[in-house]
């Protein structure tokens, strides 16, 4: 599991660590990290031309000290001063020992930072808030349009660390070289993609670990614990069975799209309800199709329902009534009350809600920028309003607990190429297959995006993708998760 903590918990530990070390020290192991993270990405350092860009924090002396390191090999390297006269004073007389120069003009150094091989970005730390101040932002823009690499110390600058916001310009990192634990900010977009290739430097904050995460995200193995295995007394009523209702005369295909991920969500059955059930048999004859409604159509132990469903609010409040886990996608999420979803989360019975942007949007009556900008607080927001798990759908697909508690789940696979029609369909049938297997909402959820991005990836291969193809190497994916376990 990759956990990401907040500003706040984060300058705790290293306070408490600090306590312990000889004064200086913990800079120092960051500067020693740092440099050779550059000379990784220089490559050559000898005669390489490397330019810092200097703020007044610690961010500002890690890169003063990695510059020396720098120096000391070879480098030519320059710093860029934005607050002179409060610059790190132990690491500027360090940079100076080790033969490298200043530059007294921040303005003048626009030239120097588009010719460089090598930019580090040491303008603000973990605890700015709103974009870069207006004199280093012709810096930034130069770094990003410039020849160089450019590095990031800790987080790019002008992006917030608790929150992936960017509320201003700026600096786009090629790689950010972040110490002791990860930060929201570079996992969550629009922020992670401001910072590139994330390396991570392990200065000792050992101590970070024992508090709560603000952030996390699965990888491959703790995917693997989480996925239903079948046992030897299994038969396909224990291994559940998960209903779909779902499709309408307008849109048969979504019933179709759900009905195919749920088939392979680990569930032993499903059974579709809704007017598309031929469609639904034409394409996966294993299907049990029922017209009676879903208060009628037989034992389930989880419901997916909305995808393509169009204005039917009865057939949405008569899953809502069942006394079993439900995932509600798209159409589902305008006809659902919100008493009715709030008051299933207060008697313990698991609700997912999947919205994308849009949908969430239209849901907490904000504009979908708001939601794209500030996606930890709105999918936050939406689940403490509906007390129901959310899947916030997007660049970044988050996943929040009932209430909006703990720690919100970040999902690391994906590719832009599942921005197409019918994806979310697909989604929405594997996540409710896995919840009627057994998994609650938010593991459901979690699991059911890192399957889905992990088949996106495997279906675009770099292309575009329909969402049938998604659907059809969910078991690729799956296996390749397995795999990974050993």
């Amino acid at each position: 599991m990759r956990t990401a903590y907040s500003v706040e918990t984060v300058r705790a530990a290293e306070r408490e660590l600090m306590a312990r070390l000889p004064e200086g020290a913990l800079m120092q192991r960051a500067a020693a990290g740092l440099a050779a993270a550059c000379a990784d990405v220089l490559g050559r350092v000898y005669g390489s031309r490397v330019v810092l860009l200097v703020g007044s924090g610690d961010n500002g002396g890690d890169a003063l000290y990695a510059g020396a390191r720098l120096a000391r090999r070879g480098a030519g390297v320059r710093a860029v001063l934005l607050t002179p006269g409060r610059a790190h004073a132990g690491g500027l007389a360090a940079l100076r020992r080790a033969g490298a120069s200043v530059v007294p003009d921040a303005g003048g150094a626009v030239g120097l930072v588009e010719q460089a091989d090598l930019v580090v970005d040491g303008i603000v730390g973990i605890g700015g808030k709103g974009g870069l101040r207006e004199s280093a932002v012709p810096l930034a823009e130069a770094a990003r349009r410039g020849r160089g690499v450019v590095v990031a110390v800790d987080l790019p600058s002008g992006v917030d660390a608790d929150t992936g916001e960017v509320r201003g310009v700026a600096v786009r990192a090629d790689v950010t070289v972040t110490f002791g634990a990860y930060k929201p900010g570079l996992l969550i977009d629009p922020a992670r993609e401001y910072a590139g290739v994330v390396r991570f430097v392990g200065i000792g904050l050992e101590t970070v670990g024992a508090r709560a995460p603000e952030v996390e995200a699965l990888q491959h193995a703790d995917v693997a614990r989480l996925l239903p295995v079948p046992g030897a007394e299994s038969d396909k009523y224990r291994r559940g069975v998960v209903g779909v209702a779902a499709g309408s005369a307008r849109y048969p295909g979504a019933a179709v799209l759900a009905v195919g991920g749920a088939l392979r969500g680990g569930a032993g059955a499903v059974r579709y309800v809704g007017p598309a059930g031929g469609a639904v048999l034409a394409r996966y004859p294993e299907t049990l199709v029922s017209e009676r409604g879903p208060a009628r159509a037989g034992r389930v132990q989880a419901w997916v329902v909305g995808p393509g469903a169009g204005d039917d609010a009865t057939t949405v409040g008569e899953v809502l009534a069942a006394d079993v886990p439900v995932l509600i996608d798209a159409d589902g999420l305008r006809l659902a009350e919100v008493g009715a979803v709030r008051g299933r989360g207060l008697r313990g019975v698991p609700t997912l809600m999947t919205p994308h942007a849009g949908e969430a949007a239209a849901l907490l009556g904000v504009e979908r920028e708001e939601v794209e900008s500030g996606r930890l607080a709105a999918v936050r927001e939406l689940a403490a309003r509906y007390e129901a798990a959310v899947l916030l759908k997007g660049s970044t697909t988050v996943v929040a607990e009932a209430g909006g508690r703990g720690a919100v789940r970040v999902n690391p696979t994906g590719t832009p190429w599942l921005a197409t029609a019918g994806s979310g369909d697909v989604l929405s049938g594997l996540g409710g297959s896995l919840m009627a297997a057994g998994l609650s909402a938010v593991d459901a959820g979690s699991v059911a995006a890192y399957l889905h991005g992990l088949a996106g990836r495997f279906a675009a291969d770099g292309a575009p993708v329909a969402a049938e193809d998604v659907a059809g190497r969910v078991a690729e994916a799956w296996r390749s998760v397995v795999g990974a376990r050993g």
